[in-house]
């Protein structure tokens, strides 16, 4: 196995890690709703 293996796989990780992270934080925040309900007119 070449040398270094383990190292370079970790810097990929922390790469793709830090790139998500990056991304994850200029989303905008989904507020979850749930659909109003129609008065009910048979009470």
């Amino acid at each position: 196995m070449a040398d270094n293996f383990l190292e370079k796989h970790y810097e990929e990780y922390e790469a793709r890690k830090a790139a998500y992270l990056r991304k994850k934080r200029h989303l905008p925040k989904t507020k979850h709703h749930l659909p109003e309900r129609p008065e009910d007119d048979a009470l």
